[in-house]
């Protein structure tokens, strides 16, 4: 039964995360907590986990964010390995993407007027950024990381009064992309392809390191990133694409939408000189059906074989981790806290990671109707 799958994967993920708990009461207490965050509570805070666990105050949750002892980046690894020991394939495609925590007040870890993605607009917001791995049999966050603005950087007093490491340093959201895909490559997560979309895309920086790293990327752009083009020279990206005779595009189909396939017309053109043995370089482009102006471009690295299909896969693979914002906020609680701290907003944002990996795990294998061993450490 689903029942069953369901909550013989909570024993074995709970298992696998005992040994990052210094006591069995914070241990207990966190599966309470992840049970609580999928309970369909219409809100997910200290009171009603507490009332859900049975417990007469939210004390002990608070604490369990807060203060007690446990190791948050130990779980966190868990939660990964837990992921790819399920989900895991060598085709897999790791996703980056930040969202927005809507918040009021100015004392919450990082928070401030800024632009969110996810309301589309400046809210007065705390955002994370975010790395998501897809395959064949489901998707689910791995790692994250909370953005400071550069004002809380310089601001020493406000960090300390939100519990922010003395000597934090500002990161911008492609380099947190960064260390956490690094942390993904030492950790071995099998996987084919990387993607993002235009705010990591069309940064420079980030494009030679997963080429130093030999990380296949297909990597949304803006319409006027210059690119080297195989003759040498300097070309804008909506220029060569402008370039292009009307038989280079194609109309494909690179998965379903909410509203049935996603088609688009697509086409891609050969960039850089001296390439590598046995890899390419790309600029993709995706037109729309109803408005060929709709034009998206992406920077592409990779196997030299690649086909024009392959690319529009993996650009179309981004919308994974959207879905997984999504199901982790209606359904794991991701947003639904109450914290200000730094240390909270990891503690908080990694059991919902949890939580959700659990759900994401458990349909894969009730679809697949063949539980796998849960006990494996």
């Amino acid at each position: 039964m689903v029942v069953d799958v369901v909550m013989d994967q909570l024993d074995g993920v709970h298992g696998r995360i005992g040994g990052r708990f210094a006591r069995s009461e914070p241990r207990n207490r966190a599966r309470e907590y992840v049970s609580g965050l999928v309970a369909g509570l219409e809100r997910k805070n200290g009171w009603t986990l507490a009332e859900q666990a049975g417990e007469v105050s939210p004390d002990g949750m608070q604490r369990l964010l807060r203060w007690a002892d446990w190791d948050i980046d130990g779980v966190r690894d868990d939660v990964r390995d837990y992921v790819v020991e399920h989900l895991g394939e060598p085709g897999g495609v790791l996703i980056v993407d930040d969202t927005g925590f809507v918040k009021k007040g100015t004392r919450s870890a990082g928070v401030q007027r800024q632009y969110s993605g996810t309301a589309g607009r400046i809210e007065n917001c705390q955002i994370g950024t975010f790395l998501a791995y897809a395959g064949a049999r489901g998707h689910a966050l791995i790692d994250r990381e909370l953005y400071l603005p550069e004002p809380w950087i310089a601001d020493p007093d406000r960090c300390r009064r939100a519990g922010i490491p003395e000597g934090a340093e500002f990161e911008t959201k492609p380099r947190q992309a960064m260390a956490m895909l690094a942390r993904a490559f030492a950790a071995k997560v099998p996987f084919a392809w990387v993607t993002a979309d235009e705010a990591y895309g069309q940064v420079k920086y980030l494009r030679l390191w997963l080429e130093a790293h030999d990380a296949a990327h297909v990597l949304a752009t803006k319409v006027n990133d210059t690119l080297v083009t195989t003759g040498g020279r300097e070309a804008r990206a909506d220029e060569l694409i402008a370039d292009l005779p009307a038989r280079s595009w194609r109309r494909l189909s690179v998965g379903a939408g909410a509203h049935g396939p996603r088609e688009y017309e697509w086409a891609r053109v050969a960039i850089r000189i001296g390439w590598q043995p046995g890899r390419g370089h790309w600029l993709l482009a995706r037109r729309s059906l109803s408005d060929p102006a709709e034009i998206a471009y992406y920077v592409c690295y990779g196997p030299r074989r690649s086909t024009l299909l392959d690319l529009a896969r993996i650009a179309g693979a981004r919308w994974r981790i959207e879905e997984c914002f999504q199901q982790a906020k209606n359904e794991a609680g991701l947003d639904h806290y109450q914290v200000r701290s730094w240390r909270a907003w990891y503690a908080h944002i990694t059991l919902s990671m949890l939580a959700h990996a659990w759900l994401a795990v458990s349909r894969s294998l009730a679809i697949k109707g063949e539980p796998v061993p849960t006990n494996q450490a």
